[in-house]
């Protein structure tokens, strides 16, 4: 990304959050909330959104640069309170949510308490049933720590490369420093060990209410998230559709971006 973006610190409750922000003020915003990596990873769909839409993408608490507080409920709920904090201070209008991975859960619950405050809802390979086998690890006490300690780049990038063959090295070796950030694997813990299975189902009858539209994206090929989750997400709309990815796994937009980028572009422009 360019010199045209501008780089922030949003603080909420104490805790700082990075925060990218582009596009053009009277562009509609548009909200990215990453997973279980920073929001750096979202530049390939954030470069051609900020042409026509105000971008605001935060890396959240236990991610990347932002704060890793001990002391912090790392529980979906916490998660949309924090998002909460950081458009109170960016963006009072109502916001395209574009979430990716655990960002469902926390841009979903944010959604929910703030219906009319979601102007769409872009879902990308964001599980309904947090139930993959790394969710199983992290949960297992004793396992979850020493899947931690023994963590490293050449391994990291080795179960990368099994799981998401696809995914070009440049976008790989990113993911794989994000995810050995200090702080980060005891945050994914805690946020996993607070999470069950269905962590979202909580919302689904508010989510239900929804009435403007969602955009289900999905790589078909994705290691961790079956893709019959894509139908678990949409049954709790109204107004989703689902566009399919082929061939590639749980980062779509880094795998195939021009076939993403027309599909959220296209989304967003109507």
């Amino acid at each position: 990304m360019d010199g045209s973006w501008e780089s922030r610190v949003v603080s909420v409750a104490g805790i700082r959050s990075p925060v990218r922000i582009g596009g053009p003020e009277s562009g509609e915003p548009v909200l990215f909330v990453h997973g279980n990596n920073a929001g750096a990873d979202w530049g390939p769909l954030m470069t051609p959104v900020a042409e026509f839409a105000r971008v605001i993408a935060p890396e959240l608490p236990g991610f990347g640069s932002a704060d890793k507080p001990a002391e912090w409920g790392y529980t979906v709920a916490h998660y949309a309170t924090h998002l909460d904090g950081v458009l109170s201070q960016l963006e009072t209008r109502p916001v395209h949510l574009v979430a990716h991975d655990f960002g469902g859960p926390f841009a979903l619950a944010w959604a929910a308490d703030h219906l009319d405050r979601t102007a769409s809802i872009t879902l990308i390979n964001t599980p309904r049933r947090i139930n993959h086998t790394a969710a199983k690890i992290w949960r297992t006490p004793i396992l979850g720590e020493l899947s931690a300690l023994t963590a490293n780049v050449p391994l990291t990038r080795a179960l990368l490369k099994r799981s998401d063959p696809g995914l070009p090295d440049e976008h790989r070796d990113r993911i794989v420093e994000h995810v050995l950030v200090p702080g980060t694997e005891r945050a994914v813990i805690e946020l996993y060990r607070a999470t069950g299975e269905h962590a979202i189902e909580v919302y689904v009858d508010r989510l239900a209410e929804f009435t403007g539209d969602v955009l289900i994206i999905w790589g078909d090929s994705d290691a961790y998230i079956a893709p019959e989750q894509a139908d678990e997400q949409r049954q709790i709309f109204r107004n989703a559709r689902v566009e399919v990815v082929v061939g590639v796994g749980h980062w779509p937009w880094l795998e195939q971006p021009d076939v993403v980028v027309g599909h959220l572009t296209n989304f967003l422009r109507r």
